[in-house]
């Protein structure tokens, strides 16, 4: 018999029993379904078997693994679903583009028209999948078996991914008579999967989902076309370079030709950065441009490249850090757990920025001010600004792309830029790479070496940060003029070497340290680069180290 802890209630079990017959008799204590278990600090899918003692807490779609899981099932469900209403014949591929507001933007290639007709028929044969509760089978076989296997599937992605495994044996999932392998757990099986729906978008097919804070809820589609425009062009980008996902990228590595790609990847950036400071140039009455985006996507090294590419057009840009506008710490608001939060708008002394900013629009020269963490004040210390007419200035911080901060500038005057990390790259065409995880491993390497922060400490604390997120960045990125991508396709092949010995310092029996070992599996498919050849103005030295800038 096994002694468990389970709800704080003390629980044997005789060897054999799986988490699945233990969730069914907890279920009644939980408001959702119940996904996943942990036990002793690992995941458990509930269809395991309960092989040691300790205390068992089970995860639902409110937990960030429990709606992972959920979502990553419902794919496989569609894709199923997918094939069989359209014939196995008449599909060529699916392609996980990348993830849309609360879904997923897939492209298919098929030999039938992809429209909602057919979208339909897949919906009906998905609820059909739901109706009859198919078990999700996991089984682990040979790699050689799985490449020969999703060979003849024509899934070539996971055929290149797998040449650079060097375990011998992968685990695949079995839906009836459909396999597919994916990086990450799954629900016990497809009578669990009810909440989804599906719609055209342009050419893309939307698989809509639930999240966290609406377990039970879709909400209807929602098309951000600045974010868009701006995920396709690194979709286009991906395939000039001919690297869709992270075997492509292995063999490029291999091959010894990652040099080539590093410089191109740069240099496309770069086109970019250019192409902006030019629209802005042409707009005279733009004095403002202002910048935003959440943590870790290269704001400052943008900023930076950004203002020289300006310069290169004739005009003489100065940065401007919100931060310095902070009210005095003690004054400051609190959060639910009363401490001071520096990510609300009320924390910033609006009146006296937007009045220092009128002034500079006006001609007048301005003290601008200086804030000093340590004591929690606001300094003067003689720093001035007058703007010519061909002074223009560069306005980083969260709430950049927020009226509500400049209220008082005339809305022609400001030049709204949108800055984050989309992640071009796919694990392979149907296991993408979320954007959270390159900006959480950004953070990770870069808060290791400038602060000394743990790895563990930078895992802790990162769903509050992705919290201020969301309220304070994510509503706005729309509004923004332009959508800057600072991803790089190669980046996590040279992170990795920085995040793994970060990772490993992490105790397993820690929360954070389930989220360890998902980082630490995911670099596993990953051949290692140096950063001997990182230009010294990249994005990505702002985190690995070695920039020209001070960042």
């Amino acid at each position: 018999m096994l002694k468990l802890i389970i709800d704080g209630t003390e629980e044997r079990c005789v060897e054999g029993t799986t988490y699945l017959e233990l969730a069914k008799r907890y279920q009644k204590n939980y408001k959702h379904d119940i996904l996943l278990a942990k036990n002793g600090g690992y995941l458990k899918e509930l269809n395991k078997t309960v092989e040691r003692e300790g205390e068992i807490t089970f995860l639902t779609a409110e937990d960030t693994a429990g709606i992972t899981s959920y979502n990553r099932s419902v794919l496989f469900l569609f894709l199923k679903a997918l094939y069989q209403a359209a014939g196995h014949g008449n599909i060529n591929n699916v392609r996980v583009d990348f993830s849309v507001l609360k879904g997923l933007l897939l492209e298919v290639d098929a030999k039938i028209p992809v429209d909602q007709d057919l979208l339909d028929r897949v919906k009906i044969q998905m609820e059909e999948i739901v109706a009859q509760k198919l078990p999700i089978v996991k089984r682990n076989m040979p790699t050689r078996e799985a490449i020969d296997i999703f060979a003849s599937h024509g899934m070539h992605d996971k055929e290149r991914l797998f040449e650079f495994r060097c375990s011998s044996s992968v685990n695949v999932y079995r839906l009836e008579d459909f396999e597919d392998y994916f990086y990450g757990y799954m629900v016990p099986d497809s009578g669990y999967l009810k909440y989804f729906d599906l719609c055209m978008y342009e050419k893309y097919v939307i698989l809509q989902l639930p999240d966290q804070s609406a377990p039970e809820e879709i909400t209807p589609f929602i098309p951000q076309p600045k974010i868009y425009s701006t995920l396709l062009r690194s979709v286009s980008w991906r395939k000039m370079l001919g690297v869709n996902t992270v075997g492509d990228l292995n063999r490029i590595i291999a091959r010894g030709e990652i040099l080539e790609l590093i410089l191109v990847q740069e240099a496309l950036q770069e086109k970019r950065l250019a192409d902006i400071a030019q629209e802005i140039a042409g707009r005279p009455e733009v004095k403002f441009i202002m910048i935003a985006g959440p943590s870790s996507s290269g704001k400052t090294t943008t900023s930076r490249r950004l203002g020289i590419q300006l310069k290169a057009h004739g005009l003489r840009p100065h940065p401007i850090s919100v931060d310095n506008y902070f009210i005095e710490r003690e004054k400051s608001p609190r959060d639910a757990n009363g401490d001071y939060n520096f990510e609300c708008l009320e924390a910033l002394d609006l009146e006296q920025f937007n009045r220092d900013m009128c002034d500079l629009l006006e001609g007048k020269e301005v003290e601008l001010p200086l804030y000093n963490f340590v004591t929690g004040k606001r300094e003067y210390k003689g720093e001035t600004l007058k703007m010519g007419r061909e002074d223009i200035l560069v306005i980083e911080g969260i709430h950049a792309l927020n009226d509500a901060m400049s209220s008082e500038l005339p809305k022609e005057s400001k030049f709204k830029i949108y800055l984050s990390a989309l992640t071009q790259l796919n694990i392979d065409e149907h296991n993408r790479i979320p954007t959270t995880d390159g900006r959480l491993i950004r953070r990770m390497v870069r808060d290791a070496r400038t602060r000394g922060t743990s790895a563990q400490e930078t895992i802790r604390r990162w769903s509050s940060v992705r919290a201020g997120e969301e309220s304070n960045i994510f509503p706005y990125q729309e509004d923004a003029d332009v959508v800057f991508d600072s991803s790089l396709i190669y980046e996590l092949a040279v992170l990795k070497s920085y995040a793994e010995p970060l990772l490993f310092q992490i105790p397993p029996e820690s929360p954070e340290g389930i989220e360890a070992r998902r980082l630490l599996k995911f670099f596993d498919y990953f051949l290692n680069v140096g950063s001997e050849n990182i230009p010294i103005n990249s994005i990505l030295r702002e985190f690995v180290g070695g920039s020209c800038f001070e960042v």
